[in-house]
């Protein structure tokens, strides 16, 4: 199943044991450690592909990529899936204004963000689905809820109830009145003549004119947005996978109305062990977003800057931290990256396992990247004043940087 997903950067292991992962599970409200078998199973929700990768989603994406390789240090496999929405509202109106069919402006965009991905050294997902994949997949799983009792139609359009859901609201903890301003905000319709609550949520949307749609047991017309991401958990991972990960604008209505879809579903709970969230990226005191039309874009950073100051710039953001992008981060960076190279290209440096421990430890706490560049800082400080009692040394930092943190130097 799935679309071409995106070459995998090479990674070596290193020298000694890693750490259990420890993450912040908004659903617990806590930090928890996660403890996966010998197989980590983790789902990072996609793109909406009508725009290219700006800073906020390569921000979310570097931080699932370092539960990755924190899991693969701890001599876990990882099977990793991710989506892309490849058929949505926003991407049908941005086709329309501009003049361009629908299909060839997600594959366009698709295309350069594997290309962004790449670039900043991200492994990829062992499938890459696409939406328009599965959608006679989605359409059987609408079945399955509606024989559970779980649905009901307006207009040609199946919803789910919220009354069916006896477990809505574990995932974000938030009011009733918190939902209905956040469903309303995030593409849902609180509004809508006959529904029977007003935060049920669209499964089905019937075929409309000049929209494209697919056959299905309800009738033609495409899915609603939070089934489809259902759907393909269930279909690559199962239920009580790991990590279900994406930005904090994901965890309502996004991630709790997917968990009580994959409930009902199954009947098991948790649908995911634990909903991790990467903070929001702005620029200029606003929340960067495709409405605002204030996106820094990944292709055009790395055009003119190296990838690995692009990802660096990135990293020294905690990633649960809402934060703001300036134009001085990426020469900071940038110098860093600098440095770092220096030093592990010196014939001896001081030594270099307590570093490694020093990163894993700061990794292992809820990915504390920038508590492990500085520690990678401080060696490179210290190896660039003429400490060398460690001649393997630079060799280990190097290869710490690169399997832990994604810099290859």
């Amino acid at each position: 199943m799935g679309m071409r997903s995106w070459s995998a950067p090479n990674i070596s292991p290193l020298p000694g044991a890693g750490l259990p992962l420890r993450l912040h599970d908004t659903s617990a409200r806590e930090i928890r450690e996660t403890s996966p078998g010998p197989a980590a199973r983790m789902y990072v929700c996609g793109i909406t592909p009508y725009d290219a990768t700006h800073l906020g989603h390569a921000s979310t994406y570097l931080a699932f990529d370092l539960v990755n390789r924190m899991w693969r240090d701890a001599g876990h496999t990882v099977h990793f899936t991710q989506n892309a929405t490849d058929v949505d509202d926003p991407l049908l109106e941005r086709a329309e204004q501009t003049g361009v069919r629908w299909q060839d402006l997600a594959e366009r965009e698709i295309e350069l963000f594997r290309t962004d991905m790449e670039a900043l050294r991200v492994l990829p997902p062992d499938e890459y689905v696409g939406v328009t994949e599965v959608v006679g997949r989605v359409a059987a799983l609408i079945e399955r809820l509606k024989d559970k009792g779980a649905t009901y139609e307006v207009d040609g359009d199946v919803y789910f109830s919220v009354a069916a859901a006896p477990k809505f609201g574990a995932v974000s903890g938030f009011s009733e009145q918190r939902m209905l301003e956040l469903f309303a905000e995030r593409g849902g319709d609180p509004a809508r003549e006959g529904k029977r609550h007003p935060l049920d949520w669209l499964l089905w949307r019937a075929e409309r004119p000049g929209e494209p749609s697919w056959p299905s047991a309800f009738g033609p017309g495409r899915p609603g947005w939070h089934i489809e991401c259902t759907t393909i958990a269930l279909d690559c991972l199962g239920s009580g996978f790991d990590v279900s990960g994406g930005g904090s604008d994901l965890i309502f209505p996004h991630h709790e109305m997917g968990a009580s879809e994959g409930h009902v579903a199954t009947g098991e709970w948790p649908f995911a062990k634990a909903y991790v969230h990467s903070g929001m990226v702005g620029l200029d005191g606003e929340k960067m977003s495709k409405s605002r039309g204030n996106l820094v874009f990944v292709s055009r950073l790395r055009a003119e800057h190296d990838p690995m100051a692009v990802r660096l710039a990135l990293l020294a953001h905690h990633y649960r931290s809402d934060w703001e992008w300036t134009g001085d981060q990426i020469g900071t960076a940038a110098e860093r990256l600098a440095r770092w190279r220096t030093a592990t290209g010196l014939p001896a440096g001081p030594d270099g396992r307590a570093v490694l421990q020093e990163v894993r430890e700061h990794m292992a706490g809820d990915l504390d990247a920038p508590a492990a560049l500085a520690a990678i800082d401080t060696w490179a400080a210290r190896a660039l004043a003429g400490e060398a009692t460690d001649t393997e040394a630079p060799a280990l930092i190097h290869a710490t940087a690169d399997t832990l943190l994604g810099i290859a130097l």
